[in-house]
């Protein structure tokens, strides 16, 4: 047997239900243990915590699946995984006719570390990143068209963490029909995103929610829809009522693609697509905008890179302040895990502080329901955002 044995003092968080084993917690293993082979992890007296594949080299070498000795990780367990993930987004009303594309399977949140699918109407997106789950691929595959009959399953794993991990990703289409892009609608809006454009899987299905809050609150507004992508925010903003919405982005392409979009929903009119720094943008304009949207790339992947990080999104902050009219609202979010909401207020704050302004913060959130985390990791809420109001001290 393949055993992992931690060490006295890094035990509780893993008993209490974290799924992650750090390098540092690891006290022996046992067995011989290679790239993706299955491990079992006890405590100092050999009590069994969990089982999961492990990741030579990695500063998480195993991320837990099962809590016991015995369930075999064989085809059963996935396709009783996946029902388990479709159960929860029933639960929450997806799919729907308004919204065919969501999150199916969220790597940790649905006890599959490694692995995140993406549903795109009939087509769905996987992403691998542990060498464990990429070696079962075949397994996972079955367990989808076997539940879901896709007409094509596109594997858009990234090149780092498959190189981290040692294997070579199997970009584009490998089950089923060709397919050129991703066709959806969330909240009753349609999106086409070819595949050689959308970032991960294709789409930031987690801030959906956030897109209907923002809609609620358009009407009537001046919009500024920063790190726009496809110009998700800007069309929900449009169709809200918002008197002039500006979608910036540095991506020619995903601008190209954001003004289709536009087109299909008949918001062509409303929205300017504009390529340029979002940053830049918000510094030039000095409060042209009711109600400003800013969704960076992530600041902070790694927790070392957490304070380089709090200051850069203090500086964002404040150029995102000037840019508010008096009495305006900035949604101000982070998607580094690193980061949590206390800090990103924080760096609002701070932030606001050196624009001369005061900002009230009136409501808060995270990922959508489709996203979910277990309990015991804090980790697996990676995406926050705040809701505040702009005025001069």
């Amino acid at each position: 047997m393949r055993t992992v044995r931690l060490k006295a003092g890094h035990v509780q968080p893993v008993w209490a239900g974290h799924p992650w084993v750090y390098a540092q917690a690891i006290d022996f293993i046992e067995g011989g243990a290679t790239a993706g082979d299955e491990v079992t992890v006890v405590d100092p007296k050999q009590n069994v915590l969990g089982r999961g594949f492990y990741s030579p080299g990695s500063a998480i070498p195993v991320r837990l699946l099962v809590r016991d000795s015995t369930t075999p990780l064989d085809g059963a367990f996935f396709r009783k995984q996946l029902d388990r993930a479709i159960a929860l987004r029933e639960l929450l009303g997806l799919p729907s006719h308004e919204t065919t594309g969501h999150r199916l399977i969220h790597a940790e949140g649905d006890g599959l570390p490694g692995l995140v699918v993406d549903r795109f109407d009939d087509i769905l997106s996987v992403q691998f990143s542990t060498f464990g789950m990429k070696a079962r691929e075949g397994l996972i595959f079955e367990a989808l068209g076997e539940r879901l009959a896709p007409k094509a399953i596109v594997d858009r794993t990234a090149n780092g963490p498959a190189a981290s991990e040692g294997f070579l990703p199997s970009r584009g289409v490998v089950r089923g029909e060709e397919v050129t892009a991703l066709e959806f609608k969330e909240r009753g809006l349609a999106f086409r995103v070819p595949l050689d454009v959308g970032q991960k899987t294709g789409f930031y299905f987690d801030q959906r929610p956030l897109r209907a809050r923002v809609e609620h609150i358009a009407r009537g507004k001046r919009v500024l829809d920063a790190y726009s992508f496809v110009g998700a925010f800007a069309m929900a903003a449009a169709r809200g009522g918002a008197t002039k919405v500006v979608a910036v982005d540095e991506s020619a392409i995903a601008l190209e693609v954001g003004a289709e979009c536009a087109r299909r929903n008949g918001l062509e009119a409303q929205i300017e697509f504009v390529k340029h720094d979002a940053r830049k943008v918000l510094v030039e304009a000095k409060g042209s905008y009711d109600l400003v949207v800013v969704d960076p790339p992530r600041l902070a992947p790694t927790r070392g890179s957490r304070e380089n990080a709090l200051v850069a999104y203090s500086k964002l902050a404040e150029h995102a302040c000037h840019a508010v009219a008096p009495g305006g609202v900035l949604v101000y979010c982070s998607c580094s895990a690193a980061v949590d909401l206390f800090s990103l207020a924080r760096a609002l704050a701070t932030g606001a502080r050196r624009a001369n302004v005061t900002a009230t913060v009136f409501e808060r959130g995270f990922q959508g329901g489709d996203h979910p985390a277990p309990a015991a990791f804090p980790e697996g809420v990676y995406l926050k955002w705040v809701m505040a109001r702009i005025e001069p001290r």
